[in-house]
């Protein structure tokens, strides 16, 4: 099979030892003549596996105790309105940073139950940077950030500077790099970038925040539900968890968040080396702000696209193309994009 070098943004790459596992227990999971996909979700086969995704996930990324981890489902849109309702104060107002589309959308979600208060905002130019020198008001019941703008290609390099309850969207950069996980108070991530496929939502929840919301929250909503039920409060999204479980077994096997830190940072090197050396390409965003994740740049001129897009055609290289707010090209290199795929891609670019 010819290889494909995969930059889709999400649903994106994992890895193909992950893929040959899932395969196997999609037809026999476990020797017990059941698929996975049709065992009940109370069968010990199926709590094993829970229990094993949630612990690997406290283990690669150090979760300190006091910590409870969720798989749950509704992906990061669902977590805008369930960070919400699980941290409004007696303030009804959660502070947030605005750095583009994900972020509009979890404060057009905290309104519907308080004040979503846009703190600082990258919009000015088109989120092309991550705001900074802000000052964060002290009547705020939480603060919340998102910490990789896959649309924009923006990044936080550190971690905001507040005494509020931390909240963050992590979706597109957990498991990417080490984190302080002790800084937060509420961790939210559709699994589907670095973790495994569509469908699971990852939740690290500090169990000191629970039921102390001063908002009404509807059962399915309230995060003490399924800390209560030890995430199985109703069925859970079985293949995704599954799948999540054999990519951190991947991720520990291999050096874990120390190891994978280090080989994104150099699939990044490689690409933004290239884009800032070639003067057919420019990219899209301040240099200090550039994610790791998502590398959005643009041609110089525009003539060159047919040739550029044909190129890459013929390279396999596929998902190379930018979001329509920002256009042009976005590379989107989670954890399981291998750095033989940013050399072809950089190759290519060579050849304009």
């Amino acid at each position: 099979m010819t290889k494909v070098h995969n930059y889709s943004a999400g649903p994106c790459i994992l890895p193909q030892e992950v893929f040959e596992e899932a395969s196997k227990a999609v037809l026999n999971f476990n020797n017990s003549g059941l698929s996975l996909l049709e065992m009940s979700h109370r069968s010990k086969d199926f709590v094993d596996v829970m229990e094993e995704a949630r612990s690997l996930v406290k283990e690669v990324l150090n979760v300190p105790e006091g910590y409870t981890v969720l798989f749950l489902q509704g992906g990061a849109s669902l977590g805008f309105l369930m960070a919400a309702y699980n941290m409004m104060g007696k303030n009804k107002k959660g502070g947030y940073l605005n750095t583009g589309t994900w972020a509009k959308n979890a404060i057009k979600e905290a309104n519907f139950m308080g004040e979503g208060v846009v703190v600082a905002s990258s919009e000015d130019k088109n989120f092309n940077y991550i705001p900074k020198g802000y000052a964060i008001p002290s009547d705020l019941d939480y603060f919340h950030y998102t910490s990789n703008n896959t649309i924009f290609g923006t990044q936080f390099k550190a971690i905001p500077e507040t005494d509020l309850p931390l909240v963050c969207d992590m979706s597109s950069d957990i498991f990417s790099k080490k984190v302080d996980i002790s800084k937060f108070d509420l961790i939210y991530a559709g699994a589907q970038k670095n973790l495994g496929p569509a469908g699971a939502t990852l939740y690290i929840v500090k169990d000191e925040i629970l039921g102390k919301s001063s908002v009404k929250i509807p059962t399915m909503l309230n995060l003490k539900t399924h800390v209560d039920k030890d995430s199985m409060f109703n069925t859970p999204p079985v293949f995704s968890t599954y799948v999540s479980m054999l990519t951190l077994r991947w991720l520990k096997k291999n050096g874990g968040i120390e190891w994978i830190e280090k080989r994104n940072e150099a699939k990044a090197h490689l690409l933004y080396s290239e884009i800032d050396a070639n003067p057919n390409f420019e990219g899209t965003t301040a240099v200090e702000d550039r994610s790791n994740m998502n590398v959005t740049f643009v041609l110089k001129d525009e003539a060159n696209t047919e040739k550029f897009n044909n190129l890459l055609k013929e390279a396999n290289i596929s998902g190379l193309k930018g979001h329509r707010s920002v256009g042009g090209y976005r590379a989107s290199m989670y954890n399981a994009l291998p750095l033989e795929s940013v050399q072809a891609l950089v190759d290519v670019m060579k050849k304009l």
